[in-house]
Protein backbone atom coordinates (compact mmCIF):
# COMPACT_ATOMS: atom_id res chain seq x y z
CA UNK A 1 0.00 0.00 0.00
CA UNK A 2 1.37 3.20 -1.07
CA UNK A 3 0.87 6.80 0.48
CA UNK A 4 1.16 9.76 -1.31
CA UNK A 5 2.78 12.60 0.54
CA UNK A 6 0.28 15.85 0.69
CA UNK A 7 1.32 18.10 -1.44
CA UNK A 8 2.17 21.98 -0.67
CA UNK A 9 -1.48 24.22 -0.99
CA UNK A 10 -1.20 26.59 -3.55
CA UNK A 11 -2.99 29.64 -3.20
CA UNK A 12 -6.65 30.27 -4.08
CA UNK A 13 -6.98 31.15 -7.57
CA UNK A 14 -7.41 34.99 -8.31
CA UNK A 15 -10.92 36.01 -9.26
CA UNK A 16 -10.95 37.76 -13.06
CA UNK A 17 -9.97 41.49 -12.07
CA UNK A 18 -13.06 42.62 -14.00
CA UNK A 19 -15.38 40.25 -11.52
CA UNK A 20 -13.52 41.65 -8.82
CA UNK A 21 -14.42 44.95 -9.67
CA UNK A 22 -17.78 44.87 -10.70
CA UNK A 23 -18.47 41.60 -8.29
CA UNK A 24 -18.54 43.39 -5.11
CA UNK A 25 -20.63 45.09 -2.47
CA UNK A 26 -21.12 48.48 -3.80
CA UNK A 27 -21.81 48.12 -6.94
CA UNK A 28 -23.98 45.13 -6.33
CA UNK A 29 -25.73 47.21 -3.93
CA UNK A 30 -25.99 49.93 -6.84
CA UNK A 31 -28.03 47.18 -8.81
CA UNK A 32 -29.91 45.47 -6.51
CA UNK A 33 -31.08 49.13 -5.12
CA UNK A 34 -32.01 50.08 -8.51
CA UNK A 35 -33.48 47.28 -9.80
CA UNK A 36 -35.46 47.02 -6.80
CA UNK A 37 -36.79 50.51 -6.53
CA UNK A 38 -37.56 49.85 -10.40
CA UNK A 39 -39.86 46.62 -9.25
CA UNK A 40 -41.43 48.45 -6.15
CA UNK A 41 -42.49 51.76 -8.43
CA UNK A 42 -43.99 49.25 -11.25
CA UNK A 43 -45.85 47.22 -8.33
CA UNK A 44 -46.85 50.52 -6.96
CA UNK A 45 -48.03 51.65 -9.98
CA UNK A 46 -50.70 49.39 -10.64
CA UNK A 47 -52.74 50.28 -7.40
CA UNK A 48 -52.02 53.98 -8.94
CA UNK A 49 -49.59 55.30 -6.57
CA UNK A 50 -46.54 56.66 -8.89
CA UNK A 51 -44.58 58.03 -6.38
CA UNK A 52 -41.13 55.32 -7.36
CA UNK A 53 -41.63 55.15 -10.63
CA UNK A 54 -39.73 56.65 -13.51
CA UNK A 55 -35.74 56.25 -14.42
CA UNK A 56 -34.90 58.81 -11.52
CA UNK A 57 -36.31 57.17 -8.55
CA UNK A 58 -34.97 53.67 -10.01
CA UNK A 59 -31.16 55.44 -10.18
CA UNK A 60 -31.93 57.24 -6.62
CA UNK A 61 -33.14 53.78 -4.80
CA UNK A 62 -29.29 52.25 -6.28
CA UNK A 63 -27.61 54.83 -5.17
CA UNK A 64 -29.02 55.50 -2.12
CA UNK A 65 -28.26 51.85 -1.41
CA UNK A 66 -24.61 52.12 -2.94
CA UNK A 67 -23.92 54.99 -0.51
CA UNK A 68 -25.50 53.39 2.91
CA UNK A 69 -23.32 50.02 2.13
CA UNK A 70 -19.69 52.23 1.08
CA UNK A 71 -20.88 54.20 4.30
CA UNK A 72 -20.83 51.34 6.44
CA UNK A 73 -17.81 50.36 4.85
CA UNK A 74 -15.92 53.36 5.93
CA UNK A 75 -17.50 53.32 9.32
CA UNK A 76 -16.00 49.70 10.38
CA UNK A 77 -13.01 49.92 12.12
CA UNK A 78 -11.51 47.06 10.61
CA UNK A 79 -12.66 47.91 7.44
CA UNK A 80 -11.85 51.52 7.75
CA UNK A 81 -8.03 50.35 8.53
CA UNK A 82 -7.52 48.52 4.99
CA UNK A 83 -9.34 51.68 2.81
CA UNK A 84 -6.32 54.14 5.22
CA UNK A 85 -4.21 52.17 3.33
CA UNK A 86 -5.28 53.87 0.13
CA UNK A 87 -4.94 57.61 1.16
CA UNK A 88 -2.23 59.13 -0.98
CA UNK A 89 0.23 59.47 1.61
CA UNK A 90 0.41 63.27 1.43
CA UNK A 91 -2.91 63.42 3.25
CA UNK A 92 -3.02 63.61 6.82
CA UNK A 93 -4.88 61.20 9.39
CA UNK A 94 -6.51 58.94 6.76
CA UNK A 95 -8.18 57.54 8.93
CA UNK A 96 -10.12 60.30 9.98
CA UNK A 97 -10.22 61.05 6.45
CA UNK A 98 -12.01 57.53 5.13
CA UNK A 99 -14.19 58.23 8.45
CA UNK A 100 -15.04 61.72 7.05
CA UNK A 101 -16.14 60.34 3.54
CA UNK A 102 -18.24 57.65 5.74
CA UNK A 103 -20.35 60.36 6.96
CA UNK A 104 -20.76 62.32 3.94
CA UNK A 105 -22.00 59.26 2.19
CA UNK A 106 -24.78 58.12 4.45
CA UNK A 107 -25.57 62.03 5.14
CA UNK A 108 -25.50 62.56 1.09
CA UNK A 109 -27.66 59.20 1.33
CA UNK A 110 -30.18 60.39 3.33
CA UNK A 111 -30.27 63.93 1.27
CA UNK A 112 -31.10 61.89 -1.59
CA UNK A 113 -34.43 60.36 0.37
CA UNK A 114 -35.72 63.96 0.79
CA UNK A 115 -37.65 65.66 -2.13
CA UNK A 116 -35.93 69.08 -1.02
CA UNK A 117 -32.17 68.07 -1.03
CA UNK A 118 -32.14 64.92 -3.34
CA UNK A 119 -30.82 67.38 -6.71
CA UNK A 120 -28.06 69.30 -4.51
CA UNK A 121 -27.29 65.68 -2.45
CA UNK A 122 -27.05 64.25 -5.78
CA UNK A 123 -24.46 66.68 -7.09
CA UNK A 124 -22.19 66.54 -3.54
CA UNK A 125 -22.07 62.89 -3.61
CA UNK A 126 -20.63 63.13 -7.60
CA UNK A 127 -17.94 65.66 -6.33
CA UNK A 128 -17.43 63.12 -3.27
CA UNK A 129 -17.05 60.38 -5.82
CA UNK A 130 -14.39 62.55 -7.98
CA UNK A 131 -12.76 63.74 -4.39
CA UNK A 132 -12.16 60.40 -3.37
CA UNK A 133 -10.82 58.66 -6.87
CA UNK A 134 -7.25 59.38 -6.21
CA UNK A 135 -7.28 57.07 -3.73
CA UNK A 136 -8.52 54.44 -5.95
CA UNK A 137 -6.10 54.96 -8.69
CA UNK A 138 -3.21 54.36 -5.64
CA UNK A 139 -5.42 51.21 -4.77
CA UNK A 140 -4.76 50.22 -8.52
CA UNK A 141 -1.18 51.04 -8.73
CA UNK A 142 -0.42 49.51 -4.98
CA UNK A 143 -2.12 45.84 -6.43
CA UNK A 144 -2.24 43.05 -4.52
CA UNK A 145 -0.30 44.90 -1.53
CA UNK A 146 -4.59 45.74 -0.57
CA UNK A 147 -5.59 42.52 -1.05
CA UNK A 148 -9.17 42.43 -2.00
CA UNK A 149 -9.11 46.17 -1.72
CA UNK A 150 -7.40 46.57 -4.84
CA UNK A 151 -8.98 46.73 -8.57
CA UNK A 152 -7.55 47.43 -11.91
CA UNK A 153 -7.81 50.81 -12.88
CA UNK A 154 -9.92 50.42 -15.94
CA UNK A 155 -12.73 48.20 -14.37
CA UNK A 156 -12.74 51.29 -11.51
CA UNK A 157 -12.35 54.15 -13.75
CA UNK A 158 -15.44 52.27 -15.56
CA UNK A 159 -17.37 51.82 -12.28
CA UNK A 160 -16.68 55.46 -10.97
CA UNK A 161 -17.79 56.94 -14.19
CA UNK A 162 -20.86 55.49 -13.82
CA UNK A 163 -21.56 56.23 -10.20
CA UNK A 164 -20.78 60.08 -11.43
CA UNK A 165 -23.06 59.98 -14.13
CA UNK A 166 -25.62 58.18 -12.27
CA UNK A 167 -25.63 61.25 -9.28
CA UNK A 168 -25.24 63.62 -11.75
CA UNK A 169 -28.39 62.32 -13.59
CA UNK A 170 -30.31 62.58 -10.52
CA UNK A 171 -29.01 65.95 -9.82
CA UNK A 172 -30.11 67.25 -13.22
CA UNK A 173 -33.07 65.23 -13.34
Amino acid sequence: MSTTAPTARTSAPRRNPWAQSFLSPVPIAFVIGTAGTALLGAFLAAFGTTVLTGWQAALTGGLVLMFLIGASGRLNPKLRRGLAAMVPPALPRPDLIVAATGVLEAAGAIGLLVPATHRIAAACLALLLIAVFPANVRAARLGDRLGTLSSPLVPRTIEQLLFVTACVAVAIG
